[in-house]
């Protein structure tokens, strides 16, 4: 029978995880990704950590223009773009 955490329980298993990730394996990360879905965690600036495509921690940013951030994952070579610095809306109504 397999034991239910709370939502803490699992909050504080992903933060574990994360502080040591280049260790880990896709499989593993991809066992993360589904347990914060299951609770409703969200992972924030952590999941710019592995490849939304095969969960590898094998990033490498590509290029920096118009306040976008390219990286490319070095296993499947997918492309990810992420905006990085405050944008403001101008609302002049």
């Amino acid at each position: 029978m397999k034991t239910e955490l709370t939502r803490k329980q699992a909050e504080e298993k992903i933060r574990e995880f994360f502080l040591n990730i280049k260790d880990k394996n896709q499989e593993q990360i991809r066992k993360i990704k589904r347990l914060a879905m299951h609770y409703k965690i969200k992972l924030k600036e952590r999941r710019k950590l592995f490849c939304k495509y095969c969960f590898s921690n094998k990033l490498k940013t590509r290029r920096i223009k118009n306040k976008i951030k390219t990286v490319e994952c070095e296993d499947c070579g997918k492309l990810m773009r992420w905006k990085i610095g405050k944008f403001k809306k101008n609302n002049s109504n």
